[in-house]
């Protein structure tokens, strides 16, 4: 029995008690992880195929360490202009052992679900205070404010009794008119 998995962003081909390294993985070592974005199940000769996933499959493992790969160098070089540049990297990497794979029955993460429930109800509080708020009169007379030229709303501040009018901008002079 084998399963084609997406784990940390990348496909790999698992079956029971194999090792694979993968991306670092934020989980600490020695806990067990889930992947439930299992995209092909094969079962002794009956191949499932997900639409992209299949629900309720599920892959469980244990993460055993974290390390980092090999060094990579990386060589750049222009032919006769003098140019050469070498770095190398090494790619953080997690290790982990597949102790099962199941093909029914396997609940996908809660976590996931929690922070979309809550992203909805932050959104929508904030949007009923401003609509609430009777801030929202002086903006309209900004924006009404913000068709005039210049020269209009030098006027109107003249009217009012502001100072200083003739070295403001237009911005200064629709908040100077608007407080």
């Amino acid at each position: 029995m084998y399963a084609i998995v997406e784990m940390a962003g990348q496909q790999f081909k698992v079956a029971k008690d194999q090792k694979v390294y993968v991306h670092r993985l934020q989980t600490e070592e020695g806990k067990k992880v889930t992947f439930d974005k299992v995209l092909l199940l094969d079962d002794n000769g009956s191949v499932t195929v997900g639409a992209p996933v299949i629900d309720g499959a599920a892959v469980e493992a244990k993460v055993v360490k974290h390390l980092k790969g090999d060094k990579v160098i990386v060589f750049k070089k222009k032919r006769r202009k003098g140019y050469r540049s070498k770095n190398g990297h090494r790619q953080a990497l997690t290790e982990i052992v597949v102790e099962g794979i199941v093909a029914k029955g396997a609940k996908k993460a809660a976590p996931k679900k929690e922070k979309v429930a809550e992203a909805p109800k932050a959104k929508a509080e904030p949007a009923k205070k401003t609509a609430a708020a009777p801030k929202a009169e002086p903006k309209k007379a900004s924006e009404d404010l913000s068709g005039k030229t210049v020269a209009e709303l030098k006027e109107m501040a003249k009217a009012q009794g502001i100072t200083g009018i003739s070295s403001m901008k237009k911005a200064e002079l629709i908040e100077a008119l608007t407080k």
